[in-house]
């Protein structure tokens, strides 16, 4: 089996080459580029220094969402595009699910977090048993004291993950009641290698998609969306 992992869903940009149970590259970037200047070039040269042709991929897998609106387009376009040049399925893997398979094995809660803006967090919260993967709480977009309620609730020992934890680490501070940890730079973001290693159990309980019918999954409007909305209330209140 030969995957090709794309993850352009976060502040990292990634890309990853699996085969036969090993990583054989893996190339990231988290430096004041965008990822329509990253993500194609990172890209050919995982190709380049592996010795590989994309068509030699037998599925693209891809950070579904949530993330960024713009980092989402450009990584699906990206997607989408290879795997109908060598008409391969796809694997849509959840972003959060991603971000909390970094911690494979962790059987404290895994609450992934991902700055969302206006103190709302894309998160989620998962586990191994016996070093399968559980989804305690799907992913979700919520407010960032939502979240802590909940792991408060089921009173067990957490780690967070994700680029919200600067944003976010007072607040959690707070309010949180239970033993908590964060996870070191190491597997605080995005990690292509560990997406292409989830699309591995996804796709073998079959959860393929082709690749024209792929979508991005946002979780909530973007900003441009929730701005037109906004006119649309206040005009018809001025109506009224």
């Amino acid at each position: 089996m030969k995957i090709l992992a794309i993850d352009s869903s976060g502040l990292v940009a990634g890309a990853a080459i699996y085969e036969d149970g090993i990583i054989k590259a893996e190339y990231q970037v988290n430096y004041k580029k965008t990822h329509s200047q990253t993500l194609l070039p990172m890209i050919d040269e995982i190709f380049k220094m592996t010795e590989s042709d994309v068509k030699d991929m037998d599925i693209v897998a891809v950070a579904a969402g949530p993330g960024s609106f713009t980092g989402l387009r450009i990584g699906f376009a990206t997607a989408k595009g290879l795997a109908m040049v060598i008409n391969s399925p796809m694997v849509l893997v959840p972003t959060v699910d991603a971000l909390a398979y970094n911690l494979y094995g962790n059987e404290q809660i895994i609450c992934p977090i991902m700055d969302a803006r206006r103190n709302q967090v894309y998160t989620g919260l998962y586990t191994f048993e016996n070093f399968e993967f559980k989804v305690i709480k799907e992913q979700m977009a919520v407010d960032i004291k939502e979240i802590i309620k909940k792991i408060n609730e089921i009173g067990k020992p957490v780690i967070f993950t994700g680029d919200g934890m600067p944003v976010f680490k007072e607040k959690i501070k707070e309010l949180i009641t239970v033993d908590y940890s964060f996870a070191p730079a190491h597997l605080s973001r995005q990690r292509a290698a560990a997406l292409a290693s989830l699309a591995l159990e996804y796709y073998e309980k079959g959860l393929t998609i082709e690749a024209d019918k792929a979508t991005p999954v946002y979780l909530r409007l973007s900003q441009a969306e929730r701005e037109r909305l906004e006119r649309n209330r206040r005009l018809l209140t001025k109506q009224n």
